[in-house]
């Protein structure tokens, strides 16, 4: 499927955009258009070591579309992960136009032009829910708590309601973390923000429960490392079989505490850990427990071993985040 043509990646400058693009260079693919909107972050910086044929701002490529522009004929498969991914964001209007009316477009002129859809849904869609996170709920019954999951599952809604949610491949990211996160300020990843804190303090910062069945730090979430999220991105994008909703986790809840000794093993010293209490804004929408149920992915014939956590973050710390590399930097030594 990926070899027919063009491929278009949405939010290729992104976090896990420009991993994609990584990923698809490994695997011998070039010929990629990104779209994206660069503004004045540092996320350009992701682009540098990759190999792609063009590059559009986000708002150029929907007027190419939705004036069926002749320079797009060539677009076999579109990755669409360009969104305003923040869970803070609180302008309703802006999300509705850029997650959910964007993606309207997009897929509509795809499923025209017989390209290959696969787009970025979210975890968040999954609202409150601490166990059966499979995309086997029914949609109606999903209660997502922010604004950006619910601008993610409007479009998982229209999909079905539309009738081509079986022509197309949505993919539930869960918490996922790795190299080219820099510019994502307060929705870096954990292990950035912790790796940050130990540099300047020696110390890193997690919240208290306020449940009694779980400890300080024992909350536990399904963290995948990037590297793992796109080859499951991948492999899904390469049959047109592969259609549907799909969760992309690990498939294993760790605690805050586990991935915070992690990061510690990876700088070599000892955990020194403060417990801070929770911000009363976000207690009522925390999510004290998320693990991702992948049987489905898995039934697809995926069978890469998931890279365990400690390993991970060991690969993120010592070779990307203590050199301020990118992903395909990896060759260069210094």
């Amino acid at each position: 499927m990926l070899g027919r043509g063009k491929i278009l990646v949405t939010g290729g400058a992104g976090f896990i955009g420009s991993a994609l693009v990584w990923a698809l260079n490994r695997r011998g693919y070039d010929n990629i258009l990104i779209s994206d909107v660069l503004g004045t972050s540092e996320k350009w910086r992701n682009l540098v070591p990759l190999q792609f044929r063009d590059y559009m701002e986000a708002d150029d490529l929907l007027a190419a579309v939705e004036a069926r522009h002749s320079h797009l004929e060539d677009i076999a498969a579109v990755f669409h992960l360009g969104a305003c991914s923040a869970t803070t964001e609180t302008d309703a209007s802006y999300l509705i136009r850029n997650n959910f009316e964007y993606s309207k477009k997009l897929a509509s002129w795809a499923l025209s032009h017989d390209a290959r859809f696969v787009y970025a849904s979210s975890a968040a869609t999954y609202g409150a829910l601490e166990d059966g996170l499979t995309e086997e709920r029914g949609l109606h019954t999903l209660r997502p708590l922010n604004m950006y999951g619910y601008s993610k599952h409007l479009f998982d809604q229209h999909a079905l309601a539309g009738g081509y949610a079986n022509r197309i491949t949505g993919l539930k990211y869960f918490n996922i973390f790795g190299p080219n996160e820099d510019h994502k300020g307060d929705m870096r990843s954990m292990v950035h923000k912790a790796f940050h804190q130990v540099q300047t303090t020696g110390r890193i910062k997690l919240f208290k429960s306020f449940r009694p069945e779980f400890p300080d730090g024992g909350q536990r979430r399904d963290f995948l490392y990037v590297k793992d999220a796109v080859a499951m991105t991948i492999h899904l994008a390469e049959d047109s079989s592969r259609c549907g909703l799909f969760n992309v986790g690990s498939g294993i809840a760790h605690s805050w505490l586990d991935l915070a000794h992690a990061v510690f093993a990876a700088l070599g010293r000892e955990p020194e850990i403060d417990f801070i209490d929770m911000p009363e804004a976000l207690r009522g929408k925390y999510q004290y427990f998320t693990q991702a149920d992948i049987s489905r992915l898995q039934a697809t014939g995926y069978r890469e071993p998931v890279t365990p956590l400690r390993d991970a973050v060991a690969d993120y710390i010592q070779n990307y985040l203590q050199h301020d590399r990118r992903l395909g930097d990896e060759a260069i030594t210094s």
